[in-house]
């Protein structure tokens, strides 16, 4: 064999090494992929003890602020809570083999707070249940009340990590039954009285009734007017007049309104009886309408607390349009309010009253120095008297209810028909007969003094 067979050879061989060399240590690697094995779950600020089946060697936690582990002997671990959260807890036995990978799941100690709940809700059916890191409330309770006080208690345990799956039972529809009575009297008294003198083309007229015109004085037109008096005399081509006004009025109004408002607990209901008045409004735009509601306007909140009893949030107010105000045509509005806070149970009611107002008016006007003269200056002076008094009284009533079916309702329509031919040309009624087997007819044999609408408990 000659040199150069041998070295190329050689060369071949070396450089085979060279390949075989990586192939021989990639065979001796080996990637443990231990499954989890099992889970563990551990209360918060609690401790639990594990026994291993296999001697282990070694120990690891994946996330010890989640978890803390000590080895009590060579099978016994003690494992201690943090914080909510998952981990994972390797075993490796004494020739290095996996042994286990055990999945730490520490969870929120649910039986500290099973316990609270009982001693702060007594009766409540509230379950605690553990989700992921979180808790999870469910069960059917009382009133709203007992769920946010639920809430907030499992917040303590588990802040921001608390699902409310509770809910209320028993009525949670609240009906308010409101009364509002306003009464309002007014006195006016009017004393006046002008004096005139007409003589050809010269005049002269002093007073504050009716007009200062002596001509209007001396033959004044009493038409359509009440509490007016005139005396005309003269002397040649000379005239006097004087003409008595005396007028007094008495004014009486009542106003009065029933709404009836059902409401979920905790949810609003307003109610508004009678309209809205166009205002208008400057703007960078220029002008726009405003609209300023008046007349009976109710808005109330219930919150069904416990035991049938009824937190009310309640605000009230009464308007009315009134004179319009000098040098525009914009009126100005009478509003009455009220707004309180009162807890109340089933069927109880309360009053706002002492809502009264007494408005007093006097005005004395008079020509100068003339109206000062003794007995004669009665006839240069003018007295108007006017009192206003009002008193609103509002009676607010609530009421459990629950919905009732529609066959159960009645409407005031219902007890009116449309009249036929016959009935309207010839027996001269303006509505028919309900016909028998109808609706309208069984319910034209009703009672309006009943309940509508709902139930009552």
């Amino acid at each position: 064999m000659s040199f150069m067979t041998v070295l190329r050879a050689s060369l071949i061989g070396f450089a085979l090494a060279l390949v075989a060399a990586p192939l021989t240590q990639a065979q001796t690697l080996r990637v443990l992929e231990g499954a989890t094995s099992t889970s563990l779950r551990v209360p918060m600020n609690r401790a639990v003890v594990v026994e291993s089946d296999a001697i282990f060697a070694e120990l690891s936690v994946a996330n010890p602020a989640i978890a803390d582990i000590a080895t009590l002997s060579e099978r016994t671990i003690y494992v201690l809570g943090r914080a909510p959260g998952r981990t994972t807890m390797t075993l490796l036995g004494v020739d290095g083999s996996l042994i286990a990978n055990v999945e730490v799941q520490v969870v929120p100690d649910v039986a500290e707070l099973r316990e609270r709940l009982q001693d702060i809700l007594p009766g409540e059916e509230v379950e605690v249940r553990t989700a992921n890191d979180g808790i999870v409330l469910s069960g059917i309770v009382s009133s709203g009340q007992t769920v946010e006080r639920a809430m907030e208690l499992g917040e303590r345990y588990a802040p921001g990590r608390v699902s409310n799956l509770m809910s209320v039972g028993g009525s949670q529809q609240v009906l308010l039954q409101v009364r509002f009575a306003e009464m309002s009297r007014s006195v006016r008294q009017n004393l006046s009285t002008s004096f005139g003198v007409l003589r050809g083309d010269a005049q002269f007229g002093s007073g504050s009734a009716a007009t200062n015109f002596p001509a209007a004085v001396i033959n004044p037109t009493l038409d359509g007017r009440n509490g007016v008096f005139g005396v005309t005399f003269g002397s040649g081509s000379t005239e006097f007049g004087i003409l008595l006004e005396a007028l007094e009025t008495n004014g009486l109004a009542r106003t009065l309104a029933e709404p009836n408002l059902t409401a979920l607990s905790g949810q609003t209901a307003s109610f508004l009886a009678g309209g809205e008045y166009p205002i208008p409004v400057s703007t960078d735009e220029g002008v726009a309408i405003d609209f300023k509601p008046f007349g009976v306007n109710l808005t109330f909140t219930p919150t069904v607390v416990h035991d049938e009893v009824i937190n009310l949030n309640l605000s009230s107010e009464v308007s009315s349009i009134g004179e319009i105000q000098p040098g525009t045509s914009i009126p100005e509005i009478n509003s009455r309010q009220a707004s309180t806070t009162v807890e109340m149970r089933d069927g109880e009611s309360f009053a706002i009253a002492g809502l009264l107002q007494d408005d007093f008016r006097d005005n004395i006007g008079q020509v100068p120095w003339l109206g000062d003269i003794p007995i004669l200056g009665a006839l240069f002076r003018s007295t108007n008297y006017q009192r206003d008094q009002t008193e609103l009284v509002i009676i607010v009533t609530a009421h459990l209810v629950s919905p009732t079916r529609g066959e159960a309702l009645a409407l005031p329509t219902d007890r009116v028909a449309i009249p036929t031919e016959r009935e309207l040309f010839l027996g001269g009624r303006v509505s028919g007969a309900p016909r028998a087997g109808t609706a309208a007819a069984d319910v034209a044999q009703q009672d309006f003094s009943g309940s509508y609408g709902y139930v009552m408990e």
